[in-house]
């Protein structure tokens, strides 16, 4: 794979995740296209790392990316469980009560 087929996956994903951020109601739905913002953003940094300076460093920064990656999304879900627990909300227009 090229340099330039990596990163226009990494757009692709980046876009994808975008539309699908911005086009839905659902918590859950926007936490996905959120992650897959994310994940273009790691294969666009992991194709910097691999193909303009091949060490191992780069290796430990995508790895503690994707584990930030995890532990965000555990977390949304945790707070999106909690929301539809108390309240019965499971659409961003339902939960603008929420504001506090």
């Amino acid at each position: 794979m090229t340099f330039e087929l990596v990163l226009v996956l990494a757009a692709g994903l980046f876009s994808i995740g975008l539309f699908g951020a911005l086009s839905q109601q659902s918590i859950v739905m926007i936490m996905m296209g959120i992650e897959l913002m994310i994940g273009g953003i790691i294969v666009a940094a992991a194709a910097f790392w691999h193909f303009l300076a091949p060490a191992a460093d780069g290796q430990v920064v995508i790895v503690g990316a994707v584990v930030a990656m995890a532990v965000e999304m555990a977390m949304g879900f945790a707070v999106t469980t909690a929301i539809y627990r108390a309240r019965q909300v499971d659409m961003t227009d339902m939960a603008e009560d929420l504001k506090g």
